[in-house]
């Protein structure tokens, strides 16, 4: 069967009980500041901010008015730029918001030693200037450079301006955002826990407790099912040398679970390309995978990282950056095999993450296990019928046809326990010949 994989998520996930079908996530509580990504919908060339999606834009967080969420959208204005073209410039005044409908841009300001610092690349959906729509003007504190033909929508803060005087409730929506500096949160956007070292004597200490989501995340169990039909005459005649009822459910079970794991990767609800946190996702430097952005995807998930997972041309691709820079990473040994690394961290192939059809594809980092509050699988033992842990085979009876029929059920989910513990590396360019590949 040429589609067995070597399903190295199955195996790399630890996998936790789900009683009852379902886990739950507590966490504490996070406030959100508005760093989500924006979308868009094209009619031809022109290119419309959906309303909705302004909310994004922490000045807008939590506003709901569709009336004047729509008049905001139609204000905003298309431009298009080449690559090397300047957005934005260090030290000119900061007037307006920029939202990234297509392409990629860099932002450069200044280092410790006054020389130019890459401060990060914005991708499909990002923005910049958000904080130019409240409080007061002042100027940009870094350059925005396209590296490639980038297609942006902008409003000014002055028309921004005019609409909030033209709507009480825009109007009073901003006031209280102003007013209103949030609750004290900790470096990780969660509720803080307040406490008081390097004290003397006798000082009053602060009361605090561990404030929790209130609405903690449930996952359910997914499924994956088939019904096996096997001729009973078959099955009498025809079990020498080998069972031909048990070969039929090996071969079966088998799709069943690279249908799991492609799910586990894909799934809109519970796949992990979906539930990495949007803070947790970045674009390539230049287009094909670099020892740049793996270092930078380190940084992300630097707490005990425990794999890369890519598809396998996404691997050579990377292999091939490497030896254009003339570096050669050491092989880690996982159970006597011999596995690509990075910095220490195995590089494990899976070719059930997408390549889209201009050759981009993506690469996944990401901490394991529950005491680690990293990435779990989740399945439950114990069911009836069970044929291996989280999968089933029950007999269904015999047709008046002779056909005997098997359903064959897998049950399992995934869970990322908090958001540092999984980060995406995007747009990961794999065919030969790309930006960054050597000539």
């Amino acid at each position: 069967m040429q589609g067995i994989s070597s399903r190295w998520l199955l195996k790399l996930l630890p996998w936790v009980e789900a009683a009852g079908g379902a886990y739950r996530v507590n966490r504490r509580l996070s406030y959100t500041v508005g760093d989500g990504r924006v979308t868009f919908v094209t009619t031809g060339a022109d290119v419309r901010v959906i309303p909705r999606e302004l909310g994004e834009l922490a000045v807008l967080r939590g506003y709901e008015d569709d009336a004047v969420l729509e008049s905001l959208a139609g204000r905003f204005t298309q431009r298009e730029y080449g690559p090397g073209d300047v957005l934005a410039e260090k030290g000119t005044p900061a007037d307006r918001v920029v939202l990234v409908a297509h392409g990629k841009l860099s932002k450069i300001g200044t280092g410790e030693y006054g020389a130019d610092a890459d401060l990060g690349q914005l991708a499909d959906g990002g923005f910049f200037g958000g904080e130019t729509l409240h409080g007061e003007s002042g100027t940009w504190g870094y350059t925005v450079k396209a590296l490639t033909p980038v297609t942006v929508l902008t409003l000014d803060a002055r028309e921004f301006a005019e609409a909030v005087e033209r709507s009480d409730s825009l109007r009073a929506h901003v006031e209280e955002f102003d007013a209103n500096a949030g609750p004290a949160t900790d470096e990780g956007g969660e509720a803080a826990i307040e406490m008081a070292s390097g004290h003397v004597g006798e000082v009053v200490l602060p009361g605090t407790f561990v404030d929790y989501d209130p609405a903690p995340r449930e996952y359910e169990l997914s499924v994956a099912q088939t019904v096996l039909r096997v001729h009973t005459r078959v099955a009498d005649l025809y079990n020498e040398p080998m069972d031909q009822v048990e070969q039929q459910l090996r071969l079966t079970i088998e799709a069943l679970r690279e249908r799991q794991e492609h799910e586990l990767v894909n799934n809109r609800d519970f796949g992990l390309l979906h539930n990495a946190d949007l803070s947790q996702r970045i674009p390539t430097r230049s287009g094909p995978p670099t020892p740049d952005d793996l270092d930078e995807l380190l940084s992300l998930v630097w707490k005990d990282p425990t794999c890369f997972v890519a598809h396998p041309r996404a691997i050579a691709a990377f292999g091939r950056e490497c030896s254009a820079r003339g570096v050669y990473p050491e092989a880690v040994d996982v159970g006597g095999q011999q596995v690509p690394a990075w910095r220490g961290v195995p590089l494990y192939p899976c070719n059930k993450i997408p390549v889209s059809s201009t050759a981009a594809s993506s690469i996944l980092l990401m901490r394991t296990g529950e005491a680690a509050q990293g990435v779990v699988g989740l399945h439950q033992t114990g069911l009836p019928d069970e044929y291996q842990p989280g999968l089933s085979v029950r007999f269904m009876g015999i047709s008046e046809q002779a056909i005997a029929s098997y359903l064959v059920s897998a049950y399992y989910s995934a869970a990322v326990l908090v958001p540092d513990a999984l980060a995406v590396l995007e747009g990961v360019e794999i065919a030969h010949g790309g930006a960054g590949a050597a000539v």
